[in-house]
Order: C-alpha cells, then sequence, then structure tokens
C-alpha cells in the first residue's frame, strides 16, 4: 500500500482556525490559558509588564498552532506485510516506509499504525526530521492465535511543533489484510488413496490406445512433436494429422467439514471445532503436495473451488491457486446453521469421488446414516469423530454418561468407512497413521492402493 498524505485535506481546511486548535497539547492549553489569565489581570491591576508577558504566553501556542496547520510537507507512506498469509500462532512481520516527497524537510513525525486488539499492541514510532526526499524505515510484529481476515490500517502521523505546544494528526486512507490461515500439520506418507490402482502420489494414469486404427487424430498445432505425426491419417487427409496424447488423469480427493453449530461444543483456540477446521486445512495442504486435485467441501453443499473439473483443482498453477483459495475459506469459516449433512451428500451422489476424508462433529443416529451413504459414492472413505462434549468436559469431571460415539463408529464402519474418534488433544498425523492401520486391517487382501 502506498498513498500521498497532504500536510491537511480539505476538511480540515473547513475547520479553519477551530481544527489548529483543536490540536493543542496540555502544555499548549496552559500556555494559553496562563496567558488569558495574566492578561486579565494585567488589565486589572494596570500592570503594562505583565500584559506584555501574558500576551507573549497567549501568542506562543496560537502561533505553533497556525505554523504546524499551514506546513505543506507531502509524505507517501507503504506498507509490506511478510508474509501476507500466515498460520495462526505464528508472527508476520510488518513493514513500513515513510517518504518525505516535498521540498521541505519534516518535524518531528510519530507514526501509529491501527491494528485489531487480537494481533497485539498498536505499534508507535517516533521519526526524527526527514530531509526532502528522504525515507525512513520500521518495522513492527503481529501474532494471532485466532484464525481470521485482519485489516492493518490505515498509517497515522502526528504532526508537532518544536515546542510541543500543538500536535495535528494526518490519516492514510486505505490498509491491508492479513489473513491468518488455521494451523497446518505435516502428515505422513500413508496408504489411503481410494480411486483406481496406480492412482497415488499424484502419478498420472496413462489411457493406453488399443491400436493404431483407434487412434483419435487431430490436426497438427505449432509446437506438436514431430514423432507424434500420424503419416497413413495424414495422407488420407492430405494434411498433417497428430496422434491423441496418453490422456492423464489425477487422483481425486474430497475433504469434507462439517461445519454445523449444533454439532460442536466450546469456542477458542483449543476447541473441537478449530482442531477440525485445522484438520482439513492440513488434509487439504498433504493431498496437493502429493498431486491429488483436492476440494473442500462443507456440510452447507458449498465446494471451493467451485470452478474447474468438477470443482476439483487442476493444473499445478490451478492447484497452487486453489489451494490458496481454500486456505483463504478455512481462515474465515464459522458455523453454520444447518441441522443435517443432506445437501453434502446431494453434491457427493453425483459420481466417483475417489478418496472422500471427513471431519464430523458430534453424530445423531439420523445423520450417520446419511454419513454412512457418503461411503457408497468414494472409492475410499476416512471419518475423524470429534466428541465434542469429551473436549469441553475437565479432566477433574466425573465421568459422563455412556458415550455414543462408541456407535456411530461402530455405523460408519459396517458401512466401510475408516472412521476414528479423535481425543481431546489428539495430534492428526498420529490419528492419519492409525487410519492407515485400521484400513490395513479391514481392507486386507482387497488390493495394493496408491500412496497418499
Amino acid at each position: 500500500m502506498t498513498q500521498g498524505v497532504p500536510a491537511h485535506t480539505p476538511e480540515e481546511d473547513k475547520g479553519g482556525l477551530r481544527t489548529a486548535l483543536a490540536g493543542l497539547t496540555t502544555r499548549g492549553r496552559s500556555f494559553l490559558a496562563a496567558g488569558i489569565a495574566a492578561a486579565i489581570c494585567a488589565y486589572v491591576l494596570g500592570q503594562s509588564d505583565l500584559l506584555r508577558v501574558g500576551l507573549l504566553l497567549a501568542v506562543l501556542p496560537l502561533v505553533c498552532a497556525t505554523v504546524l496547520y499551514r506546513t505543506r510537507y507531502r509524505v507517501a507512506g507503504s506498507r509490506r506485510l511478510s508474509p501476507g498469509r500466515v498460520p495462526a500462532g505464528s508472527e508476520a512481520r510488518v513493514h513500513l516506509r515513510m517518504d518525505n516527497v516535498s521540498r521541505l524537510p519534516t518535524g518531528l513525525l510519530m507514526l501509529q499504525d491501527r491494528v485489531p486488539y487480537v494481533l497485539g499492541p498498536r505499534p508507535r514510532f517516533v521519526l526524527d526530521r526527514v530531509e526532502a526526499g528522504g525515507r525512513r524505515e520500521v518495522s513492527y510484529r503481529v501474532r494471532s492465535d485466532l484464525r481470521g481476515r485482519y485489516p492493518l490500517g490505515p498509517l497515522q502521523l502526528r504532526l508537532t511543533d518544536p515546542f510541543g505546544m500543538c500536535e495535528l494528526t494526518r490519516s492514510f486512507s486505505t490498509y491491508d489484510t492479513l489473513t491468518v490461515i488455521p494451523r497446518v500439520e505435516p502428515l505422513p506418507p500413508v496408504r489411503l488413496s481410494g480411486e483406481a490402482k496406480g492412482y497415488g502420489d499424484g502419478r498420472q494414469r496413462a489411457l493406453a490406445l488399443a491400436g493404431e486404427d483407434d487412434v483419435i487424430p487431430r490436426g497438427y498445432r505449432h509446437g506438436d512433436d514431430l514423432r507424434r505425426v500420424h503419416w497413413r491419417l495424414t495422407a488420407r487427409y492430405g494434411e498433417l494429422m497428430v496422434r491423441r496424447e496418453e490422456q492423464p488423469q489425477r487422483s481425486r480427493c474430497t475433504v469434507f467439514l462439517d461445519t454445523r453449530g449444533l454439532a460442536y461444543q466450546g469456542a477458542g483456540p483449543d476447541s473441537a471445532f478449530e482442531w477440525a477446521v485445522s484438520g482439513a486445512a492440513s488434509t487439504l495442504v498433504h493431498m496437493l503436495e502429493r498431486g491429488f486435485s483436492v476440494r473442500l467441501l462443507t456440510d452447507t453443499g458449498s465446494s471451493v473451488p467451485a470452478e474447474g473439473a468438477d470443482g476439483f483443482a487442476g493444473a499445478s498453477q490451478e492447484s497452487a491457486d486453489a489451494a490458496g483459495l481454500m486456505m483463504d475459506t478455512l481462515a474465515v469459516i464459522d458455523h453454520s446453521d444447518g441441522t443435517g449433512l443432506s445437501h453434502a451428500y446431494d453434491v457427493l451422489r453425483g459420481g466417483n469421488e475417489g478418496l472422500l476424508v471427513a471431519f464430523f462433529g458430534d453424530l445423531d443416529e439420523e445423520q450417520a446414516t446419511v454419513v454412512a451413504k457418503m461411503r457408497q459414492r468414494s472409492g475410499g472413505a476416512v471419518a475423524f469423530l470429534l466428541d465434542s462434549e469429551s473436549w469441553v468436559r475437565e479432566a477433574a469431571d466425573v465421568p459422563g454418561p455412556l458415550d455414543k460415539s462408541e456407535e456411530r463408529l461402530r455405523m460408519l464402519r459396517e458401512a466401510g468407512w475408516t472412521a476414528l474418534k479423535v481425543p481431546r488433544g489428539a495430534g492428526l498425523a498420529d490419528l492419519w497413521r492409525q487410519a492407515d492401520r485400521q484400513r490395513m486391517g479391514i481392507g486386507a487382501g482387497s488390493g495394493t492402493e496408491g500412496r497418499s
């Protein structure tokens, strides 16, 4: 962000002297009050010398305010975030630069940047006299344990006179946004892929053609390899024809996040919902790094990215853009007002979804039945169930009634899910390995699947 700031704005011009007087400091107001009092006393007592002292005291702050108000230096400010997208709990550095683009040197400048309270205290800097054409650079750090999008700015400059009689504030009009994404935990490469054999690790599967007679040709395009020219068809059509390339297909993965407000209890960075959001983010990054086409799906039926091949991330560059879009979505995602998972099921039953990795909150019997049906539309399915009641229950409390989550786990496993319960404070990497061991124990003999 870069923008120039004049010494005073048209809005302040309308206020005239009132604006200047409003900027008087405590010292300036004291001098003015003392000067007026001395002048009144001099008039009553008939002391001309005291009158001169009173006029000096009263005029000094007024002159300082007028000179400062009429000062016409222009200052350009810029802000740079490093990085602009940071995981929760990590620090980002904000770099500020002030350039004096006027022909006059500035006086003492006090620089202040507005930041939300969750990012830390409001940074303030004192800049010495900046020569004409000179610059000053300062920086500060921000950190948040809560994901979200936080505005930084606008910058404010406080101008003061050498005597400290008056201070005026000038503000920039623009601001930048810091995106705090969920924490991402590195995951080990285990065999969880559920699409066709040989698809794992994002390897492209070649669709071999039956023979030359079955080749679907197309016209030659600039840049095509001449080794792909089909000479027999070229002679038949009278123009260069090339063989159709083997069509690459990428393994697909849908990461499902249950955001229903009634499915979670508690709030804050250590709540069950925040664990689920962080788990979804970690899974997205893990699968994208291994070349999968990935999308994020929520209980409302919304899919990210919404465009592309059936809503999945496409080529490598598209995957990078889609990853940023999905992480930005998770940075601001919140509880939904929905009560069921039918919208997500309608999206999933549209076709083969490849691997399905889901993070669920509390499930009643009806929603567990819907989740069991989701398994029929995927090549492989892994579910992480968070019993939110156990997350808010204190360790010193007497254990509650028999947990119904075990019954939900049994229903999902019978439907073909690799389902695990997520205890409070569990690490996703350990659960990821447990899911692999559970899948191998249940699905032994079902064939070797690609590594994810």
